[in-house]
């Protein structure tokens, strides 16, 4: 055991059982009751503080959002009844002018004006043409009418307002369609325009035929009745929208900008009347597109050593080039939502939800980064959350039993408008992480600029009352396209562009555009044609209404 001299002696035992030293630097003092107690109070006292103050936090914030949940109604802002008085004429359909609308409607869609890679349907293109001299003879024969060929197969047309002080504004529309097979599964052939239930089949009744027929109907019957506008307007059809729309906008902007034109505003097709689209919204919503996406096309490719299958590498080129497509299938684009249109569009829509999403729709300025989260789960919602990734192509091999030297994906990206271009192209080469894949931008650009869409917003308030005249219950919001059309060319002619058309899709239609069994039906087909009537009458307003925010009413 030792010496027992060398220990110290010890202290007395407190009545907590403890030992403390007498020695020195080493003496301790006993903990008292009273030390403790204090000790405990104080903790006590900063926990209570701290649960008051997240308390007090969380109800201001609680208080905060609720007070936006049941205030938040950006749809209140324009009085449509203080409108100028156009004195529009009314259109009434018999039934002798419906039975030659839709035989002309469906004579359009026979035609099979068919855009692809390789090319266009020339011929149908020509007859096309000729085919709109022949239904439209009013408009191609009117004073006020100019028309002339652009390109060779697209057509621009301006009508001549009476007060030239009044900027012009433009509707377009194409006349291409993409390739239709049969055999793919369509109820009807896709260029028969087969009526069938009262809806009309085939490729183009909603990309974009129906637009462009509705247009030039509207204004057939406009002028027919003597309607001579107060506003100029430019009509544009070009025929390779479904291959970019580098032949026919392109020319068509060129032209425009040879005259020195400038626009009001350009309204497209694009976004559409979504009923029973968006999960949790009560009734049908007019969404017009602000903006749409960025695109960009990025090849991927991987170049080795040719070889033998039965001596392998340990990687051959598809190896390669197949983990770093799934790399960038693992590691989607970062989350954007909010960032963007879409964080105006359901501000727009959130008080036509049901609680608790009336309550999140509210408040992105709390929930985004929740609600993004849910929303990227959909593949047709997670495209508005961020940047998409789509491998498109995959080529590799040439024989069974040899190693290949060379492999390639290609990548179709729609970009977030957030995001540019670059900073796209710098995620992919950072994600892909391997300098024995190369990676090419193809072609690309950044996503478009964004619309305006406020109480002084003349485009988007006039296509919002034509509209509202025409669907009286829809709740009218801006979007974004998250496709490409040919507006995108005129963003030098005007700082507004607008994508919408009166289309009304239910649950499964918006599946049509580019597949099978695309239709319209009969009623629709005639909203249309009305709601482009009125939009021309509702176009020659000299200017808005004094916006809600700065009529004081007693």
């Amino acid at each position: 055991m030792g010496d027992s001299s060398t220990i110290p002696p010890l202290g007395p035992i407190t009545s907590r059982g403890r030992w403390f030293s007498q020695t020195g630097c080493t003496k301790q003092f006993p903990l008292t009751d009273a030390t403790m107690t204090e000790s405990n109070f104080q903790v006590y006292k900063f926990v209570k503080l701290v649960f008051i103050s997240v308390f007090i936090v969380f109800l201001s914030v609680f208080t905060i959002a609720s007070i936006r949940t049941f205030s938040l109604d950006v749809n209140v802002g324009l009085q449509l009844a203080r409108w100028e008085k156009t004195n529009n004429i009314l259109l009434v359909i018999d039934h002798h002018q419906r039975e030659e609308l839709l035989a002309k409607f469906k004579e359009a869609i026979k035609i099979p004006t068919v855009s692809s890679e390789t090319g266009g349907n020339t011929s149908a293109l020509l007859q096309f043409g000729q085919f709109l001299r022949k239904a439209f003879p009013t408009v191609f024969s009117s004073s006020l009418v100019q028309h002339e060929m652009v390109a060779d197969y697209s057509h621009l047309f301006y009508v001549r307002g009476s007060h030239p002080d009044l900027v012009p504004y433009m509707l377009l529309a194409h006349i291409d369609v993409v390739p239709a097979n049969e055999s793919d599964g369509w109820e009807a052939p896709p260029f028969s325009a087969k009526e069938i239930n009262g809806f009309i089949y085939g490729r183009g009744t909603i990309d974009d035929k129906n637009s462009l027929m509705a247009i030039l109907q509207a204004l057939e019957y406009l002028l027919l009745k003597g309607y001579a506008p107060r506003r100029g307007f430019y009509i544009g059809f070009g025929h390779d929208e479904e291959i970019r729309g580098f032949n026919g906008a392109m020319n068509i902007v060129r032209v425009l900008k040879q005259r020195n034109v400038q626009l009001s505003f350009v309204l497209d097709e694009g976004l559409a009347v979504m009923d029973g689209i968006i999960s949790g919204l009560e009734g049908p919503a007019a969404l017009i597109g602000l903006s749409e996406k960025g695109s960009a096309n990025v090849k991927l490719s991987v170049s080795t050593a040719p070889g033998h299958s039965s001596i392998p590498p340990r990687e051959s080129s598809i190896g390669i080039l197949a983990g770093a497509v799934k790399r960038l299938e693992d590691n989607p684009m970062p989350r954007l939502f909010g960032l963007g249109p879409e964080r105006t569009t359901f501000e727009h829509l959130a008080h036509k939800f049901s609680l608790p999403l009336k309550f999140v729709m509210s408040n992105f300025w709390l929930f985004s980064s929740v609600l993004s989260r849910v929303l990227e789960r959909k593949p047709d919602m997670n495209a508005f959350v961020r940047t998409t990734t789509a491998v498109t192509i995959f080529n590799g091999g040439v024989k069974m039993n040899v190693i290949p030297s060379y492999a390639e994906a290609y990548v179709n990206l729609r970009i977030h408008s957030a995001q540019t271009l670059q900073e796209v192209m710098d995620l992919i080469e950072a994600t892909v992480g391997d300098p024995r894949v190369k990676v090419e931008l193809v072609d690309g650009f950044d996503p478009l600029p964004v619309s305006s869409a406020d109480e002084r917003s003349f485009g988007f308030q006039i296509i919002k009352k034509t509209v509202l005249d025409l669907f009286p219950t829809v709740t009218v919001a801006p979007g974004i396209c998250i496709g490409n059309t040919d507006s995108r060319h005129f963003k030098d002619l005007s700082k507004d562009v607008y994508r919408f058309s009166p289309n009304w899709f239910k649950p499964g239609d918006v599946q049509r555009f580019h597949g099978i069994n695309e239709r319209i039906s009969k009623k629709n087909y005639e909203e249309m044609i009305q709601f482009y009537f009125n939009l021309i009458q509702n176009c020659d307003t000299r200017k808005l209404p004094e916006p809600h925010s700065s009529v004081h009413e007693l």
